[in-house]
């Protein structure tokens, strides 16, 4: 078996998705997601000029061999944009090596070992009593888990994931359109005698048997961490995210001396080399690692597993730049994975998408049942693709009140 051919196509209604398909002289072809969100002609472009080019020829069923060839082969090794371009080839190479066997990818893991995955929705609010609001409704969705995110009074603008007017909290996704970022406005100060306090009204109103995360989003110091971290110890929170920025990971072992807080880091590495030592160390709860940005499924699988020796969990990066491909993927990994934690789940369910990746996953009561269509169970329709091209956007950019550019 040969693989023949392979193209790639970048847009998607409202998202530049970057989706690889890879063809076989057996007429068996996979499905392979490399969207890097806001830089997505760059996997796009390595994949075309680089690794296409060197698949043509190659056994499709050789997955590991194949992974080995484009990670160790580069001599340049990892970085976002590579990775994205791997995952998407090994993810297309596992949807192949289902579609052979007739068998959904979570079969040739070793099976399910969960009936549904619990999911989290992204709550939001540009004060307090929005967000309550945005609460409410995902609570009348059937969601069990919840990020939450609320505007703080005071700061000169919105902050992460923070819509600027009231009544925007359902559904609402940040506008990254145009190639110059749009700047925030931070102070640390304003969201630390804030926040803390507004978590526990939201416990104190919806109970203990919601599921609450927050996301920090690296923007604190180490010890400004640690102690938010310790404040919020009360509220009972399923987990802190990015407290401080991943590049200092001693900054976790000052957050652990002080806090029991459970702590979820991951969605911008890359590969278990950047992991494997928070792992190991146990500085963390949840690992958030996407299949996309660590390479696909091979190498995700690997983390998945040390995590599991480790007392870690997974969770997933799920936010709207995964297309339905990358989301699939994980939700096998997730049907598998014995240390599953929860899936992000902000993605999908509109006409216009289910269009372009037809698909029998689906989304009840806060929980995803995978589907059991051999592979990765979602299908793309080429026809649905030319009506999209790429639109250029970035995310934001945040500074200090003084003007100071600080961690997005």
């Amino acid at each position: 078996m040969k693989i023949t051919d392979a193209k790639v196509f970048v847009g998607g209604p409202g998202k530049n998705y970057v989706t690889l398909k890879i063809m076989t002289d057996e007429g068996v072809y996979g499905l392979g997601d490399a969207t890097l969100n806001n830089r997505e002609t760059l996997p796009a472009k390595y994949l075309q000029d680089y690794l296409i080019p060197n698949l043509i020829g190659m056994d499709p069923r050789n997955s590991e061999d194949i992974w080995q060839f484009m990670y160790r082969g580069a001599y340049f090794r990892g970085g976002p944009i590579a990775m994205a371009a791997y995952g998407a080839v090994d993810m297309a190479l596992w949807d192949i090596k289902g579609k052979l066997a007739n068998m959904p990818l979570y079969q040739l893991f070793g099976g399910k070992s969960r009936d549904g995955a619990m999911v989290y929705a992204h709550a939001t609010g540009s004060d307090l009593p929005d967000l309550m609001d945005s609460i409410a409704h995902y609570i009348e969705q059937g969601y069990k888990a919840l990020r939450v995110q609320c505007g703080i009074p005071g700061m000169p603008s919105a902050s992460y994931a923070v819509p600027e007017d009231k009544g925007q909290g359902k559904h609402y996704i940040s506008d990254f359109r145009g190639i110059r970022p749009r700047v925030e406005i931070w102070d640390s100060g304003l969201y630390m005698r804030h926040m803390p306090g507004a978590l526990a009204e939201i416990r104190d109103r919806f109970g203990p048997d919601l599921h609450i995360l927050h996301d920090v989003h690296h923007r604190l110091l180490p010890r400004e961490a640690a102690e938010f971290a310790k404040a919020v110890e009360p509220v009972g929170l399923f987990w802190l995210e990015d407290p401080t920025p991943t590049e200092d990971q001693e900054a976790l072992r000052l957050i652990r001396q002080h806090s029991t807080t459970p702590l979820a880091i991951g969605e911008v590495f890359n590969s278990i080399w950047q992991c494997n030592r928070l792992i190991e160390q146990e500085l963390i709860d949840y690992i958030r690692v996407a299949v996309t940005y660590a390479g696909g499924i091979t190498p995700t699988k690997r983390i998945v597993d040390l995590a599991g020796l480790h007392h870690v969990r997974t969770g997933f990066h799920g936010a709207p730049s995964h297309s339905p491909i990358g989301m699939a993927a994980q939700a096998h990994l997730n049907a598998w994975a014995p240390n599953f934690g929860i899936q992000e789940y902000l993605v999908l369910g509109t006409p216009d998408c289910d269009a372009l990746f037809p698909s029998d996953h689906r989304m009840e009561n806060g929980m995803v049942h995978v589907s059991d269509a051999p592979g990765l169970g979602v299908d793309f329709d080429e026809g649905e693709a030319e009506r999209y091209s790429y639109r250029p956007g970035s995310h934001p950019v945040v500074r200090l009140t003084d003007g100071t550019l600080w961690n997005y």
